[in-house]
């Protein structure tokens, strides 16, 4: 259980913990592999959500996942790279989050992952809360608490009978 005051801290950053679906790069399952490289390779990011047509999320996909198809037996090969989507590699066993989620359970799923996807109730893609964002929170926590506690004491003090 995480002590209330320092889970009051950290949702003291909760409105920037999450990225908005609108600023998270991601791939649509229909699009051919080339696209998806070509993307990521772009974006310069490891790993992005996969949506469908009607923007759920349906996985994730990473540079990894798209080279271990292109390798062969001879070496790389990225002519059948248009022959395949990104619904043929994708991962789909990944860990979701919903907007409301516990702070604590986020920060479980968040040691085996870089980013979770924030999913609302029909499983429409909201968003993705980082370990980056997260982490930040987790600095400002450590750095404000002691002082925070101690302006707390001052109060509890200033109104004690004397």
């Amino acid at each position: 259980m995480i002590s209330p005051a320092i889970e009051q801290l950290m949702k003291e950053h909760e409105e920037t913990m999450m990225i908005p679906a609108e600023n998270v790069a991601n791939v649509m399952k229909e699009h051919p592999l080339e696209h998806a490289l070509l993307l990521l390779s772009q974006a310069g990011y490891s790993t992005i959500p996969v949506l469908d047509k009607e923007d759920h999320f349906v996985g994730l996909l990473s540079l990894n996942d798209i080279v271990k198809k292109m390798l062969g037996i001879d070496g790389i090969d990225i002519s059948n790279l248009e022959e395949f989507t990104v619904a043929d590699v994708m991962k789909t066993d990944v860990a979701v989050m919903r907007p409301d989620a516990e702070l604590e359970d986020v920060l479980h799923l968040l040691v085996d992952a870089s980013f979770l996807p924030v999913l609302d109730q029909n499983g429409v893609f909201c968003g993705i809360v980082t370990r980056r964002e997260i982490l930040k929170a987790v600095n400002y926590t450590f750095h404000v608490f002691e002082r925070k506690s101690l302006d707390t004491k001052v109060v509890i003090h200033a109104n004690s009978p004397s």
